[in-house]
């Protein structure tokens, strides 16, 4: 049995990741002795670590090894708050971030709330299902993230112009965030960072292409491919004089939300 995800947001027909699950009762057995030692390492680098996927902590996607797409599979129970309680007595503070995206039920919220970990909003994700979103900026929390996208997404501008040209089932949305920002969405990269700026969340991630108002050209990562990510590269040819322009808006929007604080160091795991 392999790892992956069911269909979601990111994937018609799931995520196969392929590597081997783990083997929880060893862990068990061990006092968890392996992630004390790996998330160790990751407490001296950074000051908060994200944990991608947290939702298997709570219960995970089974997929048979022979399977081509990760449509078929199980979810089994994953090791919970045991593995965290564990943590906490060999390590003390454990200052995660958890990835708390795709199909998430009831027991992952309860794990997350039980450490009190924060968990992630996306504003991609905001726009359907109505004023009760998650995602949507009135329905964020304080002990969260917000991100306008992850690397995970399409870029801002990429993802409007898909969203703003794609069939009329589609087109509410975009009218819909037009309406909510105050927005023509000439400038909807900035409009979802000034958004997630101005979020009650505790933190607020920019990712540099929208930062840069570019178009899926310079997408980071595109999830249930195996080639062609994480190529991309800010470049040189002007782009220096371009930030630095570029910063000074950034600084001035961090301003107005209260967001000017000391800098973070953020993990990924």
């Amino acid at each position: 049995m392999v790892s992956g995800v069911p269909p979601d947001a990111f994937s018609a027909t799931g995520q196969l990741w392929g590597s081997p699950l783990y083997r929880w009762p060893a862990h068990e057995e061990e006092g968890y002795a392996w992630w004390a030692s790996r998330l160790a390492r990751a407490f001296s680098l950074y000051d908060e670590t994200r944990i991608d996927h947290f939702r298997a902590f709570a219960g995970y996607w089974s997929v048979d090894a022979t399977e081509e797409t990760a449509m078929n599979g199980s979810w089994r129970q994953g090791p919970g708050l045991a593995l965290f309680v564990a943590l906490s007595q060999r390590l003390g503070r454990v200052p995660i971030m958890a990835e708390d995206l795709g199909v998430i039920t009831q027991d992952v919220v309860a794990l997350r709330e039980a450490i009190g970990a924060p968990g992630m909003v996306v504003l991609q994700f905001a726009w359907g299902g109505g004023p009760h979103n998650v995602h949507l900026p009135h329905m964020h929390y304080e002990n969260c993230f917000c991100y306008p996208g992850t690397h995970d997404n399409e870029t801002s501008v990429g993802w409007f112009k898909g969203s703003a040209n794609a069939t009329d089932k589609a087109r509410p949305a975009s009218a819909y965030i037009q309406q909510y920002l105050e927005s023509d969405g000439s400038d909807i990269a900035w409009d979802f960072i000034r958004a997630a700026f101005q979020s009650v969340a505790k933190t607020s991630i920019v990712m540099m292409q929208d930062v840069m108002r570019l178009d899926n050209s310079a997408r980071m990562n595109t999830p249930g491919l195996a080639a062609g990510n994480w190529a991309w590269r800010v470049g040189d040819s002007g782009v220096w004089e371009r930030l630095e322009e570029e910063a000074g808006a950034l600084r001035r929007e961090a301003h107005a939300s209260g967001r000017l604080a000391r800098g973070k160091r953020l993990g990924h795991v």
